[in-house]
């Protein structure tokens, strides 16, 4: 076990709000519940609760372990799943990283052709989140979790994270908007209907094509107002 067992034992004591919840949930007596908080409190040297006539109170430093308790407990056993697939996975498995921006689509359409070549390869889904630490970490760490990620990229993006990639089709820009706006019906959206409108569009650096497009839009359509998002999520 990565971590001290005994922080299950007082994460325990404070979801359940005393010793003898928390010996009846850990199938073991109070007694033992409580010389595995004494010791933890001992090696630590913090007083993780106040023993009050009401019962017990969570110090301001329990409060703190417990935040960090779950975190840590969470990220050790994440890295134990971590070992054991890495310990099943072979040079014939593509670990892909989807998510709902990254869908894996484009793998499925390609695997007829793909298996024709390598009959023997054989993908497999990883999901993930879509926010700017994750992309920032998937990308700067690809082969690692993640072999490969569908997504829209250009050579700027390519150069910022420090990977490489493949192009397979090449897409237009395209807007979204409610199904309740006023453009919804419309098969084509063009920039003067986008007039006195704010479009959120990927901030500067992350793509040279959508720099391209803010600068165009900014001068020769300064009606339409400008929003910048980091990631799309």
């Amino acid at each position: 076990m990565m971590y001290n067992p005994q922080l299950e034992t007082f994460m325990c004591v404070v979801e359940s709000g005393s010793f003898s919840k928390a010996a009846e949930k850990l199938y073991i007596s109070s007694p033992a519940v409580i010389k595995q908080i004494n010791s933890l409190e001992a090696s630590l040297g913090v007083q993780l609760f106040s023993r009050t006539h009401r019962g017990l109170v969570v110090t301001e430093a329990g409060k703190s372990i417990y935040n960090d308790s779950k975190y840590i407990i969470g990220y050790c056993k994440d890295s134990v799943k971590r070992a054991k697939d890495a310990m099943q996975v072979s040079e014939d498995v593509i670990r892909v990283g989807v998510s709902p921006l990254t869908p894996p689509q484009i793998f499925v359409e390609l695997w007829p052709k793909i298996q024709k070549l390598y009959p023997d390869m054989k993908f497999k889904l990883i999901t993930f989140e879509n926010t700017s630490e994750n992309a920032r970490e998937i990308l700067a760490n690809l082969g690692q979790n993640i072999d490969v990620v569908a997504g829209v990229f250009d050579e700027s993006l390519l150069e910022l994270r420090g990977c490489a990639g493949v192009e397979i089709s090449k897409e237009p820009f395209c807007v979204a908007v409610s199904i309740h706006h006023r453009l919804a019906k419309k098969d084509v959206i063009t920039f003067d209907d986008m007039k006195n409108e704010t479009l959120m569009i990927m901030q500067r650096g992350w793509s040279s094509n959508g720099d391209k497009l803010r600068d165009d839009i900014i001068e020769n359509y300064p009606e339409i107002k400008l929003s910048d998002f980091d990631l799309y999520n």
